[in-house]
Protein backbone atom coordinates (compact mmCIF):
# COMPACT_ATOMS: atom_id res chain seq x y z
CA UNK A 1 0.00 0.00 0.00
CA UNK A 2 0.90 3.47 -0.13
CA UNK A 3 0.53 6.33 2.43
CA UNK A 4 -0.51 8.67 0.88
CA UNK A 5 2.38 33.41 5.37
CA UNK A 6 5.64 33.31 6.89
CA UNK A 7 6.83 35.68 9.47
CA UNK A 8 9.64 38.19 7.61
CA UNK A 9 12.72 39.48 9.23
CA UNK A 10 14.06 42.98 8.67
CA UNK A 11 17.54 43.42 6.98
CA UNK A 12 19.18 44.73 8.94
CA UNK A 13 18.57 41.69 11.88
CA UNK A 14 20.24 39.13 8.95
CA UNK A 15 23.24 41.64 8.50
CA UNK A 16 24.07 41.72 12.56
CA UNK A 17 23.36 37.68 12.42
CA UNK A 18 26.12 37.16 9.71
CA UNK A 19 27.89 40.31 10.00
CA UNK A 20 27.41 42.06 6.54
CA UNK A 21 25.32 43.81 4.56
CA UNK A 22 22.50 41.76 3.03
CA UNK A 23 20.98 44.83 1.78
CA UNK A 24 23.77 45.41 -0.66
CA UNK A 25 23.08 42.38 -2.46
CA UNK A 26 20.58 42.91 -5.71
CA UNK A 27 16.71 43.00 -4.43
CA UNK A 28 13.42 42.82 -6.58
CA UNK A 29 11.22 45.32 -6.73
CA UNK A 30 8.47 45.06 -4.57
CA UNK A 31 5.23 43.81 -6.16
CA UNK A 32 7.27 42.26 -9.07
CA UNK A 33 5.20 39.83 -10.46
CA UNK A 34 6.75 36.24 -11.31
CA UNK A 35 7.29 36.33 -14.94
CA UNK A 36 7.80 32.84 -17.60
CA UNK A 37 11.30 34.06 -18.65
CA UNK A 38 12.70 35.13 -15.05
CA UNK A 39 16.26 34.12 -14.94
CA UNK A 40 17.00 31.50 -12.20
CA UNK A 41 18.99 33.37 -9.31
CA UNK A 42 20.74 31.63 -6.47
CA UNK A 43 21.40 33.69 -3.57
CA UNK A 44 23.73 32.02 -1.09
CA UNK A 45 24.12 33.25 3.06
CA UNK A 46 27.29 31.09 4.73
CA UNK A 47 27.90 31.33 8.00
CA UNK A 48 31.42 33.06 6.87
CA UNK A 49 32.59 35.36 3.71
CA UNK A 50 29.86 37.50 1.90
CA UNK A 51 26.97 36.32 0.44
CA UNK A 52 27.26 34.76 -2.84
CA UNK A 53 24.86 35.49 -5.91
CA UNK A 54 24.57 34.15 -9.26
CA UNK A 55 22.25 34.78 -12.20
CA UNK A 56 21.73 31.46 -14.31
CA UNK A 57 21.33 32.20 -18.05
CA UNK A 58 19.41 29.82 -19.93
CA UNK A 59 17.46 28.82 -17.08
CA UNK A 60 14.13 30.69 -16.86
CA UNK A 61 11.59 30.11 -14.82
CA UNK A 62 8.97 28.28 -17.54
CA UNK A 63 12.32 25.94 -18.48
CA UNK A 64 13.01 24.98 -14.40
CA UNK A 65 9.53 25.04 -13.52
CA UNK A 66 9.14 22.24 -16.40
CA UNK A 67 11.64 20.19 -15.25
CA UNK A 68 10.97 19.92 -12.25
CA UNK A 69 7.55 19.12 -12.66
CA UNK A 70 9.03 16.54 -14.95
CA UNK A 71 11.56 15.20 -12.43
CA UNK A 72 9.13 14.91 -9.68
CA UNK A 73 6.47 12.86 -11.70
CA UNK A 74 9.39 10.47 -12.87
CA UNK A 75 10.51 9.76 -9.59
CA UNK A 76 6.88 9.50 -7.40
CA UNK A 77 5.61 6.75 -9.85
CA UNK A 78 6.27 3.25 -8.50
CA UNK A 79 5.71 1.62 -11.74
CA UNK A 80 8.58 3.04 -13.68
CA UNK A 81 11.00 2.13 -10.99
CA UNK A 82 13.20 0.68 -14.00
CA UNK A 83 13.36 3.34 -15.88
CA UNK A 84 16.72 5.70 -15.97
CA UNK A 85 14.46 8.95 -17.30
CA UNK A 86 14.66 10.78 -14.14
CA UNK A 87 18.51 11.12 -14.54
CA UNK A 88 18.76 13.35 -17.24
CA UNK A 89 16.06 15.40 -15.57
CA UNK A 90 18.42 15.23 -11.89
CA UNK A 91 21.86 16.07 -13.63
CA UNK A 92 20.15 19.62 -15.01
CA UNK A 93 18.67 20.84 -12.44
CA UNK A 94 22.11 19.81 -10.27
CA UNK A 95 24.00 22.04 -13.42
CA UNK A 96 21.44 24.86 -12.90
CA UNK A 97 21.44 24.70 -8.63
CA UNK A 98 24.46 23.27 -7.60
CA UNK A 99 27.13 23.50 -9.97
CA UNK A 100 27.27 27.16 -10.18
CA UNK A 101 28.60 27.16 -6.43
CA UNK A 102 30.37 24.09 -6.25
CA UNK A 103 33.61 25.85 -5.89
CA UNK A 104 32.49 28.19 -3.44
CA UNK A 105 30.61 25.16 -1.55
CA UNK A 106 34.09 23.40 -1.44
CA UNK A 107 36.27 26.45 -0.38
CA UNK A 108 33.90 27.19 2.65
CA UNK A 109 34.19 23.45 3.61
CA UNK A 110 29.99 23.75 3.45
CA UNK A 111 28.44 20.07 5.11
CA UNK A 112 24.65 21.41 5.06
CA UNK A 113 23.06 22.84 2.85
CA UNK A 114 19.38 24.58 4.01
CA UNK A 115 17.05 25.95 0.85
CA UNK A 116 14.10 28.63 1.29
CA UNK A 117 12.87 28.01 -2.26
CA UNK A 118 10.51 29.90 -4.18
CA UNK A 119 7.34 29.16 -5.20
CA UNK A 120 6.80 26.20 -7.71
CA UNK A 121 10.34 24.47 -6.36
CA UNK A 122 9.18 23.89 -3.22
CA UNK A 123 7.79 19.95 -4.54
CA UNK A 124 11.39 19.50 -5.88
CA UNK A 125 13.11 16.14 -4.54
CA UNK A 126 16.05 18.42 -4.24
CA UNK A 127 17.84 15.44 -2.29
CA UNK A 128 18.09 13.35 -5.18
CA UNK A 129 19.42 15.48 -7.86
CA UNK A 130 22.78 14.73 -9.43
CA UNK A 131 25.94 15.73 -10.36
CA UNK A 132 26.44 12.22 -12.64
CA UNK A 133 27.87 10.68 -9.94
CA UNK A 134 26.55 11.51 -6.82
CA UNK A 135 22.65 12.23 -5.59
CA UNK A 136 22.93 15.47 -3.79
CA UNK A 137 22.30 13.80 -0.19
CA UNK A 138 25.35 11.95 -0.56
CA UNK A 139 27.27 15.06 -0.60
CA UNK A 140 25.50 17.51 2.22
CA UNK A 141 22.63 17.07 4.68
CA UNK A 142 19.54 18.59 3.33
CA UNK A 143 16.70 20.41 4.62
CA UNK A 144 13.97 23.28 3.62
CA UNK A 145 12.44 26.39 5.46
CA UNK A 146 9.58 28.30 4.37
CA UNK A 147 11.27 31.23 5.10
CA UNK A 148 14.31 32.64 6.34
CA UNK A 149 13.11 33.13 10.17
CA UNK A 150 14.61 30.19 10.67
CA UNK A 151 18.17 31.76 11.11
CA UNK A 152 16.68 33.03 14.47
CA UNK A 153 15.26 29.80 15.80
CA UNK A 154 17.46 27.78 18.13
CA UNK A 155 18.78 24.09 17.33
CA UNK A 156 17.17 21.56 19.66
CA UNK A 157 18.41 18.23 20.47
CA UNK A 158 16.17 15.87 20.96
CA UNK A 159 17.70 12.67 22.14
CA UNK A 160 16.28 13.65 25.80
CA UNK A 161 12.57 13.96 24.54
CA UNK A 162 9.95 11.05 24.16
CA UNK A 163 7.97 10.13 21.36
CA UNK A 164 4.36 9.99 21.26
CA UNK A 165 3.08 7.84 18.44
CA UNK A 166 0.29 7.12 16.37
CA UNK A 167 -1.32 5.84 13.92
CA UNK A 168 -3.50 3.49 12.19
CA UNK A 169 -3.46 0.54 10.06
CA UNK A 170 -7.01 -0.07 8.88
CA UNK A 171 -9.54 2.14 7.14
CA UNK A 172 -13.37 1.54 6.18
CA UNK A 173 -12.86 3.52 2.81
CA UNK A 174 -8.85 3.07 2.03
CA UNK A 175 -6.27 0.83 1.58
CA UNK A 176 -4.44 -0.94 5.28
CA UNK A 177 -1.53 -0.30 5.62
CA UNK A 178 0.07 -2.60 7.33
CA UNK A 179 3.63 -1.38 8.34
CA UNK A 180 2.20 1.45 10.51
CA UNK A 181 1.77 -1.05 13.42
CA UNK A 182 4.78 -2.45 13.09
CA UNK A 183 6.39 1.06 12.90
CA UNK A 184 4.79 2.11 15.84
CA UNK A 185 5.47 -1.04 17.82
CA UNK A 186 9.11 -0.56 16.89
CA UNK A 187 9.85 3.09 17.43
CA UNK A 188 8.20 3.07 20.69
CA UNK A 189 9.59 -0.90 22.41
CA UNK A 190 13.25 -0.86 20.63
CA UNK A 191 14.29 2.50 19.16
CA UNK A 192 12.62 5.39 21.46
CA UNK A 193 11.52 5.62 24.64
CA UNK A 194 7.59 6.83 24.41
CA UNK A 195 3.93 5.54 23.67
CA UNK A 196 2.39 4.09 20.73
CA UNK A 197 -1.60 4.50 19.79
CA UNK A 198 -3.22 2.02 16.95
CA UNK A 199 -6.74 1.93 15.40
CA UNK A 200 -9.23 2.87 17.44
CA UNK A 201 -6.62 4.79 20.57
CA UNK A 202 -5.68 7.00 17.56
CA UNK A 203 -8.66 10.19 18.00
CA UNK A 204 -7.93 13.39 18.43
CA UNK A 205 -9.13 13.59 22.29
CA UNK A 206 -6.52 10.67 22.59
CA UNK A 207 -3.84 13.05 20.87
CA UNK A 208 -4.46 16.60 22.96
CA UNK A 209 -5.06 14.02 26.19
CA UNK A 210 -1.57 12.22 26.00
CA UNK A 211 -0.29 15.67 25.30
CA UNK A 212 -1.95 17.30 28.41
CA UNK A 213 -0.48 14.54 30.63
CA UNK A 214 2.87 14.15 29.85
CA UNK A 215 5.57 15.69 27.91
CA UNK A 216 6.06 14.86 24.39
CA UNK A 217 8.78 16.94 22.10
CA UNK A 218 8.56 14.71 19.52
CA UNK A 219 5.18 13.56 18.01
CA UNK A 220 4.68 10.68 15.47
CA UNK A 221 1.97 10.22 13.04
CA UNK A 222 1.90 7.38 10.09
CA UNK A 223 -1.10 6.99 8.30
CA UNK A 224 -3.34 7.97 5.31
CA UNK A 225 -3.02 11.73 4.23
CA UNK A 226 -3.92 13.87 1.32
CA UNK A 227 -2.91 17.68 0.24
CA UNK A 228 -5.69 19.04 -2.15
CA UNK A 229 -3.61 22.22 -3.81
CA UNK A 230 -6.69 23.35 -4.79
CA UNK A 231 -8.80 23.72 -1.97
CA UNK A 232 -5.89 22.89 0.76
CA UNK A 233 -8.23 23.62 3.71
CA UNK A 234 -9.71 20.12 2.08
CA UNK A 235 -6.62 18.71 2.84
CA UNK A 236 -6.29 16.18 5.52
CA UNK A 237 -4.48 13.31 7.71
CA UNK A 238 -6.74 10.05 8.54
CA UNK A 239 -7.24 9.51 12.30
CA UNK A 240 -9.16 7.04 13.07
CA UNK A 241 -12.61 8.51 13.47
CA UNK A 242 -11.90 12.01 11.26
CA UNK A 243 -9.96 13.26 9.22
CA UNK A 244 -7.44 16.24 10.74
CA UNK A 245 -7.99 19.24 8.36
CA UNK A 246 -5.34 21.31 7.41
CA UNK A 247 -6.04 24.10 9.32
CA UNK A 248 -6.52 22.30 12.74
CA UNK A 249 -2.98 21.90 12.46
CA UNK A 250 -1.78 24.96 13.87
CA UNK A 251 -4.01 25.14 17.07
CA UNK A 252 -3.05 21.19 17.89
CA UNK A 253 0.37 21.65 17.98
CA UNK A 254 1.15 25.09 19.41
CA UNK A 255 0.82 24.04 23.12
CA UNK A 256 2.80 22.02 24.59
CA UNK A 257 5.66 22.73 22.44
CA UNK A 258 6.59 20.19 19.73
CA UNK A 259 10.08 19.84 18.75
CA UNK A 260 10.05 17.23 16.13
CA UNK A 261 7.12 16.29 14.59
CA UNK A 262 7.06 13.10 12.17
CA UNK A 263 4.16 12.46 9.94
CA UNK A 264 5.01 9.04 8.28
CA UNK A 265 1.82 9.86 5.36
CA UNK A 266 1.34 11.02 1.67
CA UNK A 267 2.08 14.06 0.48
CA UNK A 268 2.24 15.89 4.22
CA UNK A 269 5.15 18.42 2.59
CA UNK A 270 3.82 18.96 -0.59
CA UNK A 271 1.98 23.15 -0.41
CA UNK A 272 0.71 25.65 -2.99
CA UNK A 273 0.81 29.52 -3.10
CA UNK A 274 -2.20 29.75 0.09
CA UNK A 275 -0.80 26.81 2.18
CA UNK A 276 3.39 27.03 1.49
CA UNK A 277 5.03 23.35 2.39
CA UNK A 278 1.11 21.81 2.94
CA UNK A 279 1.28 20.01 6.36
CA UNK A 280 4.62 20.72 7.59
CA UNK A 281 4.83 24.44 6.73
CA UNK A 282 1.66 24.78 9.18
CA UNK A 283 3.49 22.88 11.45
CA UNK A 284 6.36 25.41 11.37
CA UNK A 285 3.90 28.65 11.88
CA UNK A 286 2.65 26.23 15.05
CA UNK A 287 6.41 26.84 16.71
CA UNK A 288 7.50 23.17 15.70
CA UNK A 289 11.42 23.21 15.43
CA UNK A 290 11.30 20.30 12.56
CA UNK A 291 9.12 18.39 10.58
CA UNK A 292 9.54 15.34 8.82
CA UNK A 293 7.10 14.74 5.99
CA UNK A 294 6.70 13.67 2.23
CA UNK A 295 6.12 14.85 -1.23
CA UNK A 296 4.20 12.22 -2.70
CA UNK A 297 1.99 8.38 -1.96
CA UNK A 298 5.20 6.81 -0.37
CA UNK A 299 5.06 2.93 -0.16
CA UNK A 300 4.50 1.13 3.36
CA UNK A 301 7.65 -0.91 2.96
CA UNK A 302 9.48 2.10 2.55
CA UNK A 303 8.40 4.38 5.13
CA UNK A 304 8.92 1.74 7.30
CA UNK A 305 12.65 1.11 6.48
CA UNK A 306 12.64 4.85 6.32
CA UNK A 307 11.24 6.20 9.22
CA UNK A 308 12.75 3.35 11.81
CA UNK A 309 16.56 4.16 10.54
CA UNK A 310 16.31 7.73 10.81
CA UNK A 311 15.05 7.04 14.87
CA UNK A 312 18.33 4.84 14.74
CA UNK A 313 20.56 7.54 13.33
CA UNK A 314 19.23 10.04 15.21
CA UNK A 315 19.99 8.42 18.21
CA UNK A 316 23.51 9.35 17.39
CA UNK A 317 23.34 12.72 16.53
CA UNK A 318 22.02 16.32 17.59
CA UNK A 319 21.58 16.57 13.79
CA UNK A 320 17.77 15.41 12.66
CA UNK A 321 19.35 16.55 9.07
CA UNK A 322 22.24 14.38 9.62
CA UNK A 323 20.02 11.41 10.66
CA UNK A 324 17.79 12.26 7.68
CA UNK A 325 20.53 11.64 5.26
CA UNK A 326 22.43 8.72 6.82
CA UNK A 327 18.95 6.70 6.67
CA UNK A 328 18.55 7.83 2.95
CA UNK A 329 22.37 7.04 2.73
CA UNK A 330 21.36 3.06 3.83
CA UNK A 331 18.45 2.97 1.57
CA UNK A 332 20.34 3.68 -1.13
CA UNK A 333 23.07 1.84 -0.30
CA UNK A 334 21.27 -1.36 0.35
CA UNK A 335 21.71 -1.41 3.79
CA UNK A 336 18.02 -0.87 4.57
CA UNK A 337 16.29 -3.88 2.67
CA UNK A 338 14.00 -6.48 2.87
CA UNK A 339 15.16 -10.15 2.78
CA UNK A 340 14.07 -13.59 3.79
CA UNK A 341 10.94 -11.64 5.82
CA UNK A 342 13.00 -9.83 8.05
CA UNK A 343 13.74 -5.88 7.33
CA UNK A 344 17.82 -5.24 7.42
CA UNK A 345 19.21 -2.14 8.97
CA UNK A 346 21.83 -0.87 10.66
CA UNK A 347 19.96 -2.34 13.90
CA UNK A 348 18.54 -5.40 14.72
CA UNK A 349 16.69 -6.94 12.23
CA UNK A 350 12.93 -6.61 12.20
CA UNK A 351 10.19 -9.40 11.65
CA UNK A 352 7.29 -8.87 8.92
CA UNK A 353 4.21 -9.74 8.31
CA UNK A 354 3.67 -11.89 5.41
CA UNK A 355 1.40 -8.91 3.89
CA UNK A 356 4.35 -6.64 4.13
CA UNK A 357 7.43 -9.21 3.54
CA UNK A 358 6.15 -10.18 -0.42
CA UNK A 359 8.51 -12.37 -2.34
CA UNK A 360 12.29 -12.44 -1.88
CA UNK A 361 14.48 -9.42 -1.62
CA UNK A 362 13.18 -5.75 -1.63
CA UNK A 363 15.91 -3.17 -2.49
CA UNK A 364 14.73 0.54 -1.26
CA UNK A 365 17.98 2.17 -3.34
CA UNK A 366 15.58 3.65 -5.80
CA UNK A 367 14.94 7.41 -5.10
CA UNK A 368 11.04 7.03 -5.14
CA UNK A 369 11.70 5.35 -1.57
CA UNK A 370 13.63 7.66 0.13
CA UNK A 371 13.49 10.79 -1.98
CA UNK A 372 9.93 12.19 -0.79
CA UNK A 373 11.36 12.18 2.57
CA UNK A 374 11.72 15.72 3.40
CA UNK A 375 12.80 17.96 6.37
CA UNK A 376 11.45 21.49 7.41
CA UNK A 377 12.67 23.58 9.70
CA UNK A 378 15.56 23.32 11.82
CA UNK A 379 18.48 21.19 10.86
Amino acid sequence: GTRCQTPSIPVPKIDRRFGYRLSEVPQAPERCLPQANDQLELLVITAEGNPIVRRINGASRNQVLAVTNRFQRSLSNPHSLDAKGHLNQAEQLYQWIIAPLQKELNDRKIQSLIFAMDQGLRSLPIAAIYDGQQYLVEKYGVNLVPSLSLTYSRHTDVRPFRVLAMGASKFPYQQPLPGVEVELTTITETLWKGRSFLNEAFTLENLMAQRQQRQYGIIHLATHAEFNSGTPNNSYIQMWNRKLRLYEMKNLLYEPSVELLVLSACRTALGNREAELGFAGSAFQAGVDSTLATLWYVSDQGALGLTTEFYRQLRKTSSKSEALRQAQLAMIQGNVRIENNQLYGSGKNISLPPELSGSGKQSFSHPYYWAAFTLVGDP
